[in-house]
């Protein structure tokens, strides 16, 4: 009863609080259909790359926003899971059925065994540690002379099912990924909602109280940690068929640094905001880099303001703005 009472399940959602997810995902799916017109001929690949990253944040989100624990590592399981595919490729396993189970288990398994280390600390410590073991993971595949070391390895075709080339079309190839995406979104959503999720911000608030209250935290954690690395394990293994291409580059602790910004960047603790700040990433990198490549220079202010004046991130923002012409 206490935890019920101190943190209630999100209550059903209206109709009107549905209107942001479904346009998010009705927008994705018409993309494909309107590329033609737009005459931007790589517009459906780079709504391919939003989505694969879109599942890694939202895996983040569940950590960073409801959690309350900052990862430096998460791109090590994206990683993980782009090198299962590119690795059994290279020795004639290109069945999805044999390496989508193994990206998700490795990364699920680095997931369980660093965090169990990892999560006995906590604040900076938590976020040093993750960094360590990430770097850990990029080194050993950089390593890997066998599978390209630093230069990365080239994966010869795409997964297929019980060998059919069903990711062979990119149209194809990007409707697989948005219904990952939307099932990593509604699968976060509602174990957010449920007891789990209710006990796992609870945490965050305040451990030492739901550890009296009776919860092990540790555990409760523990598992939380290891679903988001499976979930980023699920985004390296697409990220690896829609570029056909592993390298150490996709687990830096520079891309783990990124997937916090585009979280931060849509609205910490709201998953749609995971997905929004991912496009709203890329799509300026994409805008930005076609005048300059020192667009870091010019976007890293802009997102500094975003931090300063939009504490909600771009849903907050949003929202304020909203509330400011409702009551003009």
């Amino acid at each position: 009863m206490a935890l019920a009472e101190a943190f209630p399940a999100p209550p059903r959602a209206s109709l009107r609080a549905q209107i942001l997810p479904i346009g998010i995902f009705l927008a994705l799916a018409i993309l494909p259909l309107v590329a033609p017109a737009t005459g931007v001929g790589y517009l459906v690949s780079l709504g391919a790359r939003i989505m694969i990253f879109a599942i890694a944040a939202v895996a983040l989100d569940l950590l960073l926003g409801y959690g309350g624990l900052i990862s430096f590592g998460h791109a090590a399981f994206i990683g993980l899971g782009a090198y299962a595919v590119g690795i059994l490729a290279a020795h004639g396993f290109t069945d999805m059925l044999i390496a989508l189970p193994a990206a998700l288990a490795i990364s699920a398994l680095y997931a369980f065994l660093t965090g169990i280390v990892c999560l006995r600390t906590k604040g900076v410590y938590f976020i040093m540690i993750t960094l360590a073991f990430g770097q850990m993971v990029y080194f050993t595949a950089s390593s890997l002379a066998p599978y390209g070391g630093d230069d990365g390895l080239t994966i010869a075709a795409r997964s297929t099912l019980l060998g059919f080339p069903l990711l062979k079309n990119d149209r194809a190839l990007y409707y697989v990924v948005l219904l990952c995406l939307l099932g990593s979104y509604l699968f976060c959503r509602a174990l957010v909602a449920s007891r789990f999720g209710r006990v796992l911000r609870g945490a965050k608030e305040n451990a030492v109280r739901m550890e009296t209250v009776g919860f092990d935290v540790y555990r409760f954690q523990l598992t939380g940690y290891v679903i988001a690395g499976a979930l980023a394990g699920l985004s390296g293994f697409m990220l690896a068929n829609a570029t056909e291409f592993v390298s150490p580059a996709y687990m830096s602790w520079q891309r783990s640094g990124e997937l916090i910004v585009m979280v931060l960047l849509g609205g910490l603790g709201t998953l749609n905001g995971a997905i929004i700040g991912t496009a709203a990433y890329l799509l300026t990198e994409e805008w930005l880099s076609g005048y300059t490549e020192s667009w870091k220079v010019i976007f890293g202010p802009v997102l500094v303001l975003v931090v300063l004046f939009a504490r909600g991130g771009l849903i907050g923002l949003a929202s304020a703005l909203t509330r400011r012409l409702g009551r003009g």
